[in-house]
């Protein structure tokens, strides 16, 4: 079993602009492939020395291959996808037009009624390796950190399923899924092959789709049968591990990380913790969203299994100010009462840049914040 990463991070961090740049250049032909790829090795390269620098415990590569977090299909792009079988189609923006700003105005990523969204249309199948394009890379530039990969666990991908456009390719949303899961399950074991012993699956639709209210009452309006899809999602997550032990397998849950540090959802973990915590038997870290009152209080965390670390996101990646350690410890120790301090561990509450940009904050605020979570991590649990 590998290290335990008291300081964690989520996933994606702030783009540098020349990363910016040359990914723009390469979409418009001016600039190769092999260019593009020199590009991204040198932004990983640093920021993997960010992360080292700050005393955080288990690096990612910024998730700086991708377009944004969901890798295997885009959110409104299918050319973004690393799976074949998605299409861009022009469609009710359901979900996309229900984002809230951060005084929790409207802040839909899509205005209008309609948009365009990413939907399965075809029987899925592999496309850009993005096991065996990132993970080399990125093991080999850490020094002193776990490696550790980041992909979109296969709950998340019931956006793409939509009965008019994806029902002659899979009859039902759980057909679908369970093929996600198959091609999951693959990556997981390449991973392991190429010495990855840290996966995290990012599911943020548990926090998302059915905690709130009013995101509950949109779905279902949908057709959606929101109580039997949770259960049913927990489930597939869970078999994605089914038989495979000896790593760190962790699930990210948070209620939504858009620029300009809009959200999607707000309401606690009790609704989906007596559900989804218990069933998933197969993963032994938890990374969840506490950052704002937003998330509820640390009582959901009782429905923990005894053998399960939560690491606790109270780090906000949704503006640059920084929190106060004295603060940021006072709720570790707050969460005592539900998860012993040795099965806990801090990071931010989401990744910095879910997608390509972000405006949330500079990369100097962002480093601060990493550095944070480090040295609050090294001051509470020391050596452990």
């Amino acid at each position: 079993m590998p290290m335990i990463a008291r300081a964690d991070v989520v996933g994606s961090l702030l783009r540098p602009q020349y990363l910016l740049d040359a990914r723009n250049a390469w979409r418009e032909g001016r600039l190769s492939e092999a260019e593009m790829r020199r590009a991204a090795d040198r932004a990983i390269t640093e920021a993997v020395a960010v992360q080292e620098d700050a005393g955080v415990d288990a690096v990612t590569d910024g998730e700086y291959r991708r377009f944004n977090f969901m890798a295997t299909m885009g959110v409104r792009d299918a050319r973004d996808a690393c799976l074949k079988g998605f299409a861009t189609i022009e469609t009710n923006a359901g979900w996309l037009r229900l984002w809230r700003n951060p005084d929790g105005s409207d802040g839909g990523l899509v205005k209008t009624e309609t948009g365009p969204r990413s939907l399965v249309v075809g029987k899925i199948a592999p496309g850009r390796d993005a096991a065996g394009e990132e993970f080399p890379f990125l093991k080999g530039a850490a020094r002193k950190a776990l490696a550790k990969f980041t992909y979109p666990a296969p709950s998340m991908h019931r956006i793409a399923w939509e009965p008019e456009h994806s029902r002659g390719a899979y009859a039902t949303a759980r057909e679908f899924l369970l093929d996600v899961r198959d091609h999951v399950r693959a990556v997981v074991k390449q991973l392991i092959s190429l010495g990855c012993d840290y996966i995290q699956l990012d599911a943020p639709n548990y926090s998302q789709w059915h905690v709130d209210p009013r995101i509950r009452a949109a779905f279902q309006s949908w057709g959606r049968d929101l109580d039997k899809e949770l259960t049913e999602d927990a489930e597939i997550d869970n078999s994605v591990f089914e038989g495979i032990t000896g790593i760190t397998r962790a699930i990210h849950m948070c209620r939504g990380n858009a620029p300009g540090g809009r959200w999607l959802a707000d309401g606690g973990y009790g609704r989906v913790a007596a559900e989804v915590f218990p069933r998933l038997t197969n993963y032994n870290r938890l990374l969840l969203e506490y950052d704002t009152p937003r998330a509820g209080d640390f009582s959901a965390l009782a429905h923990v299994r005894a053998d399960t670390a939560v690491v606790l996101g109270l780090i906000t990646t949704k503006e640059g100010k920084l929190e106060d350690p004295a603060a940021v410890e006072a709720r570790i120790r707050e969460a005592t009462a539900y998860v012993p301090l040795e099965r806990l561990a801090l990071s931010p509450q989401c990744g910095f840049a879910s997608g390509e940009y972000a405006t949330t904050m500079t990369h100097t605020e962002q480093a601060a914040k990493l550095r944070l979570v480090g040295e609050v991590a090294a001051k509470v649990w020391g050596g452990a």
